[in-house]
Formats: structure tokens, sequence, C-alpha cells
């Protein structure tokens, strides 16, 4: 299994995470890539990632939450990270896009670093990695406009939207990326209802980590710490999904790990994490 998507840059992780990787490849993910939602946590990211080659990517970026900060010092940070030696670990220019969900940053400012990053990641030549909450008209209004000239792909992390979201975005030739929200009893009643209109190699999964925690039997008994989603329950998602497309767990873990390492050009990305575990 592919995680394509867990913080693992958060402060949440910073006393076990050599523990929280051991559990994850115990149960069965291969390979984690650690999301950027910032320059220094994408430098982070970067650096994590180094830590366990082969097992361990990033992505490099400014998520919308942190757009008021998105100035040409931010840039120049991604800038030199993407072309800098540590280019090896980086896969995606992301986490960017729009959420006008929780406004941290104003609308202004968050087009403005999404369009910047979207150049970004055509400058670099990588799939962009997006972030879109309750921002459908705008969001998809700049990824119309640009998406023609972006030579990469492009996954919309963490989906929860709609209907008319979900075939807008496959009709753009966009992948989904999806998380333990699929299994939440009242917030993901909708995707479960919708999802069965993604074609199976179009989707990837992910956890989101430390948020999004599946809501299944189970679940609790593999995590450390109370209400911190960790790697080791993508299985839980994985199951979940599958159950939505009425398919088996196993089949949709081989499309999503096929589609995932394509996507992300996980060139000989082993089945076996390879990397010397430390010390937990």
């Amino acid at each position: 299994m592919i995680d394509i998507g867990s913080n693992l840059t958060s402060e949440s992780f910073n006393t076990d995470l050599p523990a929280v990787i051991h559990r994850a490849k115990q149960q069965g993910v291969s390979v984690i890539i650690a999301t950027g939602t910032s320059a220094q946590s994408s430098i982070d990211a970067q650096q994590l990632a180094a830590q366990y080659p082969r097992y361990l990517y990033s992505t490099a970026g400014v998520h919308p939450h942190e757009a008021d900060h998105y100035d040409h010092q931010a840039e120049q940070a991604l800038v030199e990270l993407l072309k800098g030696s540590g280019r090896a670990q980086i896969v995606a220019v992301g986490e960017t896009g729009l959420d006008y969900n929780r406004k941290f940053s104003s609308q202004e400012n968050q087009i403005r670093a999404f369009e910047a990053q979207i150049q970004l990641a055509k400058d670099v030549d990588l799939p962009l990695f997006l972030h879109e909450r309750d921002a459908f008209n705008d969001f998809y209004g700049i990824i119309k406009e640009q998406f023609n000239s972006i030579s990469s792909k492009a996954v919309v992390h963490c989906f929860t939207g709609s209907q008319e979201a979900l075939k807008a975005y496959l009709d753009m030739g966009l992948y989904i990326g999806i998380t333990g929200w699929i299994s939440d009893k009242k917030r993901g009643k909708n995707l479960r209802d919708i999802i069965r209109y993604a074609p199976l190699d179009r989707l990837m999964i992910e956890t989101d980590a430390p948020y999004l925690i599946p809501q299944q039997k189970g679940v609790k008994q593999l995590l450390q710490q109370h209400r911190r989603n960790e790697p080791c329950t993508l299985r839980f998602t994985a199951e979940k999904l599958a159950e939505c497309l009425a398919i088996e767990p196993q089949t949709l873990i081989d499309a999503t790990s096929r589609t995932s390492r394509e996507f992300f050009n996980l060139d000989q990305v082993a089945s076996e994490p390879c990397f010397e575990e430390k010390a937990s």
C-alpha cells in the first residue's frame, strides 16, 4: 500500500516518528509521501525523506491556510528545494489549492499562492498535490484555465466534495485521493455514495495523518496516541473504499499502488521498504 499524503512533520510525531514508521511497515505500507504545507515543513519533509530512502518521499508547497505567508522568500525557498540536491526525494508540488472553509488566509492570497505554485509545477515538471475545500468554483476555474498547459498530472487529495466536483475533476483528467473521511458515519456518507463514479485507475489512498482517523472497528487498537492518526491505518481506508466500489480489498490495494507509483514516478519502489529501522 502507498500512503500518498501524511503530515509526518507535524509536531505530534516529534517524539516517536521512528516507531510510527515501523508500525506503518508492519501494517503493509510500502511507501509514505510526507506532505509539505509551508516552506519550512517542505524543507523538513525532504530532509526526513532523505533519512528513509525508497520508503519516504515528500512534496514541496504552501497550503492555502498558509497562503498569507506566501511571499518572495517562501517561493525562493521552494525553488531552491525543488531545483537543488534534495529534488530526488520530492515527487510533487503542493499541498496547494484553495480552502474557503476556515479562511485562515485571505481568498486573494490563496489564489495568488495557488497560481504561483501551478507555475512552479510547470517549471520543474512535477505533479501537483492539490487541496480544495468549499472553494469549487474558483478552484475549478483556475485549474480549467491552466491545466491544458500543465505537462504533469494533478491529484485532488483528501477529496470530500460533491458529485458535481468529482465528475468535473475526473473530466479534466485529475486524480482523486481518498482518506479516512470515507468511513465517517455522518460526514462521509456523500463520498461513499458518489465515489463509484470514479474509475479505479484514477484513485489513490492516503491517511492525511495525524488527521482523519478512519471510523472503523480495530483502528483504535493500532493507534498509540489518542486522536492521532498514523499511516498504519491506511488499510482501513482501502477496505472501506473497496467496499464502496464492490471489489476485493486486495484488488483496490494493487490498483491504487500501481497508480501511485506511476503518478509520482516512484521508480523501482520495492515491495519491502529499504531502510534501516531506527530504535523506537
